[in-house]
Parts: structure tokens; C-alpha cells; sequence
């Protein structure tokens, strides 16, 4: 009896240790999971895939069984630490939608690559407390094959909302999460109840109507997935949906009702960056491949290239309704990137035909890219 009070003292210890450091290193929450509370994610994520919900997501197909099962990644698991930080911005970032002449940026990508920040805060933490515990430990974030939302909630952070995101009672839907895979037991937290009840704000504020059901999502219809993941021309359909969302989209997340009850006055680690809160398109539009890999250093922008971020601000240099914008646009039907070339026209139809025919008859006369020469074709030029 006495060593089995040993050896849970020792459990709580530890398990209080490892939170403390995690509160040390900036985390706003930390709660330990077991890696055989996922079960169900698994089931889950299998149907996502076999509806073909994923889209162009390869890696998820052929990572689903490590991703399903925490053990199957790595045997040695026999704790995970999860961790969140806050990220709430400052005011309701839909606001920006309205001002059609500007990029609207997602919240989480407004500063430094989170995914580098959290990281090295882990391996930090990961680091002292195996010295500690004599423990080994892996540390994961996002581009591991790891269920990091049904983790969370098992580990009691918040719920999977109607949204398929992590909502907090605290942080609402703004979390970044980070996980350390710990070869050690400790004491585990009670999951988190789903508390979103019979609301659907996050599934009516979709402008793409991504969601078939509540707590599924259709990447193919996810404007985060089109402008970031997807490469190549997006459906023409769904184009003047997108609006001025040139990478990601927050519109789900601003509008849970959990946000209003999310703790403030809290330092923000990640605060955004001025530059990148409300960018001219006119401005964006005229990027070369120097100037937006030095535009977006150390941000998670710079991951999808220039030629797809540029084909993103020309969908939404059409949606804007700005002729002010058709001489950028102009300038870049002769780009080297047929994918940028084929937006160009699209956003030039979109503004009003604003080319005379010799232009007109010299672009068309030199195109030879089917994809482009569609736009041309559906354009009316």
C-alpha cells in the first residue's frame, strides 16, 4: 500500500511539474490525456477521408492509421501533454471583409510561424522535464500525424465544436495547441463536455457552406483549404464567395459565442503584425518572388509560394469591385505562372472587361496554357 501511495505521489509530482513549466514557458492551459481516449477520431477521421472531405490532403490518407491511434506513432506513449496558447485577436477580424479594396489574412498568421514559436517552447519544456523524470518524450506540432483537436478534448482544454475546431470555456475558439508524448504515466484530466447545445453560428457564418453536418467539414469547400492547401485554379463557383480572403479564413471561429466569455488583459505572445492586419491589394498585387518571401519571413504565408498567393489575391482583386485595382491586374496576365495568369483574367471579367481588343487579341494570340485560355473563353474576351 505504501508504495503503491509512492508511486502516485511520484505520478502527481511529475504531473505537476510538467504544467508548471508549460505555464513557465508562456502556455495559457496544459492537461494530460492517454493515448487510448481517441478511439473514436479514428472512426471519425476514417469516414473524412472516405467521403473524400480531405480533397487534396494526401498525407492524410496515408498517415490515418498513426494519426488514429497515438500508440501506433509511438509505441512508448503512455502520456500525452497537451497544450494550448491563446491567440484571440483584438477585435472581430470579419471586419475586414468589408473593405474589399484590402487582404484579409487569418488571425494565426499575422506574425511569426506559430508552429516554430510553440515548438521550441516544447522542446524546451520536453527537455527539462525528461532530465527530471528520466523519461523519454517526442513533441509534436500540427505537421505530425497527430489528432491534436480530440486530443485536447480528451485532455479536458475544451470541445470540438459544430466546427470541427477546439472551443475553450476560456479562450474560446482561438487556441494554439502543442503536444509532448511522454514515456512515463502521469495523471490524467477529465475531458471537457461539449458545450455547444442547439447553436450553429460557426456553420451559418461559412460563407461556402462547408459543413455537410454539424462536427463535419468539407475541405474541398473550406476556404482555408482552397487558399492555402489547394494548388492549381479553384472551382470558379466558389471564387466569388471567397471575397478578399487571400489566406485562410476565420469567419467560423469569430463568430462561436464562446468568444465573448474568453479571459482578456492576457499578453499576446503572437500579436499581430500591423503590415499584415489590413495589406492593400493593390500593393500584395505587385509581389515578385523576392519581395514576398521578404514580406513574409518567418511567417506561415511564405509556405504556399508566391504564385498561389498572388492567384489568391487576384480572386479577390475580382470580388472587390475596385477598377482601381485593373492595371496590377493587367500587369500580370504576362506572368510566368499560368495559375497567376489565369486569375488575372478572371479578375479583369470580373472589373468590367477593362482591356481594349489589341490587348485583348496580343494576350490571347500568345496563350497557350488550356487552363488560361479557358479563363479567356469564360471571361467573354
Amino acid at each position: 500500500m505504501g508504495a503503491l501511495s509512492d508511486t502516485n505521489r511520484q505520478k502527481q509530482v511529475l504531473t505537476d511539474y510538467v504544467k508548471s513549466l508549460a505555464y513557465e514557458a508562456g502556455f495559457d492551459i496544459c492537461r494530460i490525456a492517454t493515448p487510448d481516449r481517441i478511439a473514436e477520431a479514428g472512426v471519425n477521421l476514417n469516414a473524412f477521408i472516405d467521403s473524400g472531405y480531405h480533397g487534396t490532403m494526401d498525407w492524410l490518407p496515408d498517415t490515418r492509421e498513426r494519426r488514429g491511434n497515438p500508440s501506433v506513432l509511438w509505441p512508448g506513449v503512455r502520456s500525452i501533454v497537451m497544450l494550448g496558447m491563446n491567440y484571440g485577436p483584438e477585435g472581430d477580424p470579419r471586419e475586414n471583409l468589408d473593405r474589399k479594396s484590402i487582404g484579409n489574412i487569418s488571425v494565426y498568421a499575422r506574425n511569426r510561424d506559430y508552429h516554430d514559436v510553440i515548438k521550441g517552447k516544447l522542446k524546451e519544456i520536453g527537455t527539462r522535464f525528461a532530465a527530471r523524470a528520466k523519461a523519454e518524450i517526442k513533441v509534436f506540432v500540427d505537421t505530425a500525424p497527430v489528432m491534436e483537436k480530440p486530443l485536447a478534448a480528451s485532455a479536458g482544454l475544451g470541445w470540438q465544436g459544430k466546427h470541427t475546431n477546439l472551443v475553450s470555456r476560456e479562450f474560446g475558439s482561438w487556441l494554439f495547441l502543442g503536444s509532448i508524448f511522454v514515456g512515463i504515466d502521469l495523471v490524467p484530466d477529465e475531458p471537457e463536455a461539449d458545450h455547444c447545445g442547439s447553436c450553429r453560428a460557426c456553420l451559418d457564418a461559412c460563407p461556402t457552406d462547408a459543413f455537410p453536418a454539424p462536427y463535419r467539414i468539407d475541405a474541398r469547400r473550406c476556404i482555408s483549404y482552397l487558399t492555402i492547401e489547394h494548388k492549381g485554379s479553384i472551382a470558379a463557383e466558389l471564387r466569388p464567395l471567397i471575397g478578399n480572403r487571400i489566406y485562410g479564413c476565420d469567419d467560423c471561429l469569430a463568430a462561436c459565442p464562446w468568444n465573448k466569455f474568453a479571459e482578456t488583459g492576457r499578453e499576446m505572445k503572437l500579436a499581430a503584425r500591423p503590415d499584415l492586419v489590413a495589406p492593400p491589394l493593390a500593393e500584395l498585387l505587385q509581389l515578385d518572388d523576392v519581395a514576398f518571401r521578404a514580406l513574409f519571413s518567418g511567417s506561415p504565408v511564405k509556405r504556399i509560394g508566391r504564385n498561389r498567393f498572388i492567384r489568391n489575391c487576384l480572386i479577390a482583386a475580382g470580388n472587390s469591385g475596385d477598377p482601381g485595382l485593373a492595371a496590377q491586374c493587367r500587369a500580370l496576365l504576362t506572368d510566368t505562372a499560368p495559375e497567376v495568369r489565369a486569375m488575372a483574367v478572371w479578375a479583369l471579367g470580373r472589373l468590367g472587361k477593362l482591356m481594349d481588343s489589341d490587348d485583348v487579341d496580343a494576350m490571347g494570340g500568345r496563350e497557350r496554357d488550356p487552363d488560361v485560355l479557358m479563363e479567356w473563353k469564360r471571361a467573354g474576351f
